[in-house]
């Protein structure tokens, strides 16, 4: 019987495993480095548990959703073997279905696509029994899947992809259809790992309905199966598909009888403790007549010898609470997952910096979240540097308007797009610190709705720090709502929020006031605000001016007001005056003006009393013109994602 040492050896390479910082990959790429040097795996996110001790010469951290990157990953390894272990949407908290999409299958077709004109000997894909489905008891290969979940229906995609670039494009490929992976560096939230973590300690974990079944195959006899498609793989079935199983139907009750041979437990195990998956089927086993034909591979790991085997690397753990907490479930939180929206004008050499600030404050935050770059028409280079990081991080968008629409418009193109729980608005200039959305999260998981930043002081000159408390404390005391004192446009928005806003359809956008207007739950966060850090503010005297007028005339009536109540009091001075006038004429007749000036004040003051209304009255009715003509807020000139340039066709809005 040949070892796996010859066989892995006979694979043609390089080899390139793609998701090796995942349970499969991780197990495979550790497998295929002790026997040859030419070897590389992928991973995304540093650090990486599972690829503590692998030499960083086996190791390419790049993020796969990007073209470019793929591109530079196939051109830097020149790979004649893939083994491609991504995946996206396995675990119940994966719930993401635009990324399962993206993950199995549009990453797939990639893939594929650049694989086509290269001279590969063999790509081999991390398939799933899920896709069966309903039909996961036994079926064969040429059993029409009935999948059940976004993750099911994504693999059975990409198996028909595969398929058709096998038989029709004649490219060496396959789909293996992996039932119940468990072994070592699982992740630990699964049953394999509870039972043996419970096990260990004279007790089970929770489980389900104890006749349900799985099929369970050891992770060695999972990276074996790769092994084998690479060295078996023929041309007359190029894009099949292959059941990866054990063909052995295990139930729960099973499951929980061998731990207790193993473990030697005591007590009873409690079933039906654990809630069933949406997913879940009564069977769920597989039929590898097939595989064992054509592949010369079947599982030769029973399951009591594997549970023993992962019980015994589990106990030479040093530290198992790092390891319980590895789980992918403690990695990102979903449901509090941000889109932080940068404004920016002449922001060229910030930008770089914003990217890394906000991407490490997210990462030590473990939550979900999207960058989006609003590029309005800097006549830097800053739309060069955020197409750049869109290489780089899939993450991260661009948009680019057609000429420069302001701030508010910037901010609102921005929530238009935006696809997370809560959005996170910021200058381009750093003047509004990344690190600071750690502690605006902490607020909206307390239940506040809007949390924004509060200045509590600003390093600006004299004069413009108290100009600003001066508008704050004027807007406040003219506008008919109340908007909180030193807080500017950084805040977070929660999704009902955003929503609400974006209901304002008005072309004179003051998103404080229309923050303030909405209303919600809402809190401040205290804040020191610095200097711009690179090149010199593009706010001046009169745009704070603008700035105050805009704020004052779409929140306050008091202008008018004020008129109104002078116009009233002048008439009655004047009723009062003209009454003196006749008066005197009666009872001192030979009473004469005796000069010019009283008059001249006179017609002066109210020369001047008219024009000032007048003024007032004409800031109001250009708004007016302004709105009735319903302009778009912004034109969008071109979107940058994935390192690539898309023209916007359509109107925006």
């Amino acid at each position: 019987m040949i070892s796996i040492e010859e066989k892995i050896k006979k694979i043609q390479g390089p080899i390139l495993v793609l998701g090796a910082s995942g349970f499969l990959g991780a197990n495979l790429l550790k497998k295929l480095i002790q026997y040859r040097d030419d070897v590389f795996g992928t991973f995304f996110h540093a650090p990486a548990w599972r690829l503590d001790g692998i030499p960083t010469k086996h190791l390419i951290q790049t993020d796969l959703l990007v073209n470019s990157n793929l591109d530079s990953l196939l051109s830097q390894t020149s790979p004649k073997t893939i083994f491609n272990c991504v995946a996206y949407g396995a675990y119940s908290f994966e719930t993401d279905s635009s990324l399962i999409y993206q993950t199995n299958f549009n990453l797939t077709e990639k893939i594929l696509i650049r694989l086509e004109p290269l001279n590969i000997v063999a790509y081999v894909h991390s398939g799933s029994s899920s896709e069966y489905g309903d039909k996961a008891a036994g079926p064969v290969e040429s059993d029409l899947p009935d999948p059940n979940s976004d993750y099911a229906v994504s693999k059975v995609a990409a198996a028909n992809l595969i398929r058709y670039y096998g038989q029709k494009k004649k490219l060496p490929c396959a789909n293996l259809r992996f039932y119940s992976i468990y072994g070592p560096l699982e992740d630990s939230s699964r049953l394999i790992p509870n039972v043996i973590k419970h096990g260990l300690l004279g007790e089970y974990p929770s489980l389900v309905n104890p006749e349900i079944s799985r099929d369970f195959i050891y992770v060695d006899d999972a990276c074996g199966a790769f092994v084998e498609t690479a060295l078996h793989l023929r041309p007359a079935h190029f894009g099949d598909s292959f059941n990866i199983g054990s063909g052995q139907k295990t139930t729960i009750r099973n499951v929980a009888d061998t731990s207790k041979e193993i473990f030697n437990l005591k007590t009873e195990p409690v079933f039906n403790s654990l809630p069933d998956r949406n997913w879940d089927v009564q069977n769920w086993f597989a039929s590898t007549s097939k595989t064992k034909q054509l592949l010369d591979w079947q599982a030769r790991i029973t399951f009591e010898d594997g549970l023993k085997a992962t019980a015994e690397w589990y106990s030479g753990l040093e530290d198992k609470k790092k390891y319980e907490k590895s789980s992918k479930k403690f990695e990102l939180d979903t449901k509090h997952s941000v889109s932080a929206i940068i404004a920016c004008y002449k922001d060229g050499q910030a930008i770089p910096l914003m990217y890394e600030r906000l991407k490490a404050t997210f990462d030590k935050m473990k939550i979900d979240y999207e960058i989006i770059f609003i590029n309005d028409n800097s006549p830097d280079n800053s739309e060069e540097t955020i197409l750049e990081i869109t290489r780089k991080d899939h993450r991260v968008i661009g948009i680019s308007h057609s000429r420069n629409f302001g701030s508010q418009a910037a901010f609102r193109s921005g929530l238009e797009i935006s696809t997370k729980n809560a959005c996170v608005l910021l200058d381009g200039d750093l003047q509004d610190p990344p690190e600071l959305i750690e502690k605006f999260v902490e607020k909206w998981r307390e239940g506040y709705e809007v949390v924004y930043g509060s200045r509590t002081k600003r390093e600006a000159p004299f004069y413009m720090q108290i100009a600003y408390k001066v508008f704050y404390r004027i807007f406040d005391y003219f506008s008919y709502l109340r908007i909180p004192h030193d807080a500017g446009d950084f805040s977070l928005l929660d999704r009902r929020v955003v929503t609400a806003i974006l209901q304002f359809q008005e072309r004179d956008f003051f998103l404080r006031g229309v923050r303030a207007y909405v209303g919600f739950k809402q809190a401040g966060v205290n804040y020191t605000r610095p200097e711009r850090l690179f090149g010199k503010t593009t706010n001046s005297f009169f745009k704070n001016i603008d700035w105050a007028k805009k704020g004052i005339l779409s929140y306050s009536y008091t202008p008018l007001s004020i008129l109104s109540f002078t116009g009233v009091i002048l008439f009655l001075m004047s009723i009062c005056l003209a009454i003196l006038q006749v008066v005197l004429r009666i009872l001192m007749p030979d009473i004469v003006p005796k000069g010019t000036t009283t008059v001249l004040f006179a017609i002066l003051f109210f020369g001047s009393v008219n024009l000032f209304a007048l003024a007032i009255l004409g800031e109001y009715i250009a708004k007016i013109f302004e709105e009735v003509k319903q302009r778009p807020h912004f034109v969008r000139k071109n979107i940058m994602h994935s390192g690539e340039i898309r023209e916007i066709l359509k109107k925006n809005i």
